[in-house]
């Protein structure tokens, strides 16, 4: 704008844009150019639109598209975690269900039992299968709450406390499964 005024071009611009012959043009122009189609459509039933849809959604990629993502401890703690937190309340609900369901069959005597019978690999492997994600699950938990509180909020906090998290879930882990 300031260039038209500068140059002197101001008038002359609006008498091309606003004179009748030239409207008069500019109008047939349009039209032509919007009635006129490049692309020739066909009629389709409704569920011949649903198959076209469906065809193009199983063309398109996931997202995030994990093949061009490289892993980051950031977003795979997240992921794990949500499975471990996923994992533990089936775990909960489910025992409390069985436990209403038969109770004499689920109380702690038959338990105990049951698992006392079991070959010792099988004991360790258990144990290692419930303390892991309850572990990693309580230590980041913990980790959050600190998010929540406005600490370690920077790349570098994220990530050393990533870190810390693995590590207390390894040792705490493996102390839980030895006992």
């Amino acid at each position: 704008m300031l260039s038209t005024r500068a140059l002197g071009l101001a008038p002359s611009l609006r008498q091309a844009t606003f004179s009748p012959a030239r409207t008069h043009v500019l109008r047939n122009v349009i039209r032509s150019s919007l009635t006129k189609r490049f692309v020739q459509t066909q009629s389709l039933k409704p569920e011949d639109g649903t198959t076209i849809l469906n065809t193009q959604r199983l063309q398109r990629p996931s997202s995030p598209h994990f093949t061009i993502y490289e892993p980051q401890l950031t977003w795979i703690g997240s992921i794990f975690n949500r499975v471990t937190g996923v994992a533990l309340g089936f775990l909960l609900y489910g025992f409390s269900l069985a436990y209403l369901v038969a109770p004499g069959t689920f109380d702690s005597t038959h338990v105990i039992e049951f698992v006392g019978g079991l070959p010792d690999a099988v004991k360790y492997a258990g144990k290692f299968i419930l303390a892991l994600p309850f572990t990693f699950h309580s230590f980041n938990g913990i980790r959050h709450l600190l998010w929540d509180s406005g600490k370690f909020l920077t790349v570098k906090g994220a990530y050393s406390t990533g870190y810390a998290v693995l590590g207390a879930t390894a040792i705490s882990t493996v102390i839980l499964m030895l006992q």
